[in-house]
């Protein structure tokens, strides 16, 4: 099997297994003044300076979370009650192409807590505007409440202009929270010294980021949300008031020492891993060229612009769940872009965002390779490509009604 869908989840590395593995034995509650609970503690801490570490932050500003999406949520939702609290205005602002965990987040605040939300376009590889960016803080002024972007786009692999967003949000004294569970591992993350070099007063500027522990070869289940110490942000979780008071609950410990052994391999291995999978990548990007030369590699062209794992195809007239479907077959695990309701296909929303074609927005197909693939890997996509295009384009586009419609 060759495993080419590292963006929904990489392998857990031998260092996080190890580490999972052995402080599972661990007895303790950290929060208990006990010898036990005190060496729970120390583990936890430990573990905790280590991932705020490869972050560029503070031990201080890292609050261990369930989950990649529970941290959005935090930081979206606590930020926004805050702001609200103290009588600043309901604008969200977002780029068009966000990942679910904010689309649906920023969602709910709109249905259930009036949030106005705003919508910045993006251009044709999948970059937010900053113009655009610039003349919607411009135009809302003090009714922002917190704008959020992605660092790098989850699906099409374009690294964003964080800094110079970072800067807008700064300049603007709104904060900004940004998403890098795509990025986390693959792309130097410098929390403190991104809002120094922004000249970020308190409370805002970057302020908040997202990281999810099992895209970097740690478990599932544990996340992380970086904090600023001058952020205002209201709690989802009450209870022991643990970590801040912002989000209580007893903590994963062995789930934190996995976590912080993914990280720290992940960050001692990142550039020559990202030279290495730039390689196979782009060897992956002229098979595919050679083999369906009508397919549109989305995103940015220039390998410097994009996730050095990420390929991210469209394939005009066929479906992208069908080549997923059949490359599956052939050993091969993919994703695409689209997603299903009720078996009917849809368009990808980061390609629509980009200005595709709803056709060329069905045929989505993206191949995410990481720190455990090989030559082999790509060998067997390729292998596996040619029949799976010709049987796409024999299937063509599924109709978009369906019996259920009638």
């Amino acid at each position: 099997m060759a495993y080419l869908d590292h963006a929904a989840t990489t392998p857990m590395r031998p260092e996080a297994i190890r580490a999972l593995t052995e402080a599972l034995a661990l007895v303790g509650n950290p929060a208990s003044i006990h010898s036990d609970g005190q060496r729970a503690k120390r583990l936890l801490e430990e573990s905790r300076e280590q991932v705020a570490a490869t972050l560029g932050a503070d031990a201080i500003e890292v609050v261990l979370t369930g989950s990649g999406t529970e941290a959005v949520n935090l930081a979206l939702k606590g930020m926004y009650w805050r702001r609200r609290r103290d009588a600043r205005g309901p604008v969200v602002v977002f780029p068009a192409g966000e990942h679910h965990a904010t689309i649906d987040t920023v969602e709910w605040l709109a249905e259930h807590e009036g949030a106005e939300l705003v919508e910045v376009p993006l251009d044709r590889v999948g970059r937010v505007r900053l113009d655009a960016l610039a003349e919607v803080l411009d135009r809302h002024g003090a009714s922002v409440a917190l704008v959020t972007m992605l660092w790098a786009n989850n699906e099409v692999g374009t690294i964003q202009p964080v800094a110079e967003a970072a800067t807008l949000a700064a300049r603007a004294g709104v904060p900004l929270h940004v998403d890098a569970i795509a990025t986390y591992g693959q792309v130097p993350i410098g929390f403190r010294a991104l809002r120094r070099e922004t000249d970020a007063p308190p409370g805002a500027g970057l302020v908040a980021l997202s990281v999810s522990a099992h895209k970097v070869g740690g478990p599932a289940g544990i996340g992380a949300l970086v904090l600023d110490r001058t952020a205002a942000i209201e709690p989802l979780l009450h209870g022991g008031g643990q970590q801040r008071r912002i989000r209580s609950g007893t903590q994963d410990v062995a789930a934190a020492a996995s976590f912080a052994a993914a990280a720290v391999a992940a960050e001692a291995a990142r550039e020559a891993d990202a030279v290495r999978v730039a390689a196979l990548r782009d060897r992956l990007v002229a098979g595919v060229a050679a083999i369906a030369p009508d397919a549109v590699l989305s995103g940015d062209p220039d390998p410097a612009g994009r996730l050095p794992g990420n390929a991210h195809f469209a394939f005009p007239g066929r479906e992208g769940d069908s080549l997923l479907f059949l490359l599956d077959a052939a050993g091969v695990s993919v994703s695409t872009g689209s997603a299903c309701q009720a078996g009917v296909p849809e368009p990808s929303h980061v390609l629509l965002a980009m200005g595709r074609s709803e056709a060329d927005s069905r045929g989505a197909l993206r191949i995410t390779l990481g720190h455990d693939s090989t030559a082999a890997d790509v060998d067997a996509f390729l292998a596996a490509l040619p029949e799976a295009v010709e049987r796409a384009t024999r299937a063509g586009l599924a109709a978009r009604a369906t019996s259920f419609d009638r």
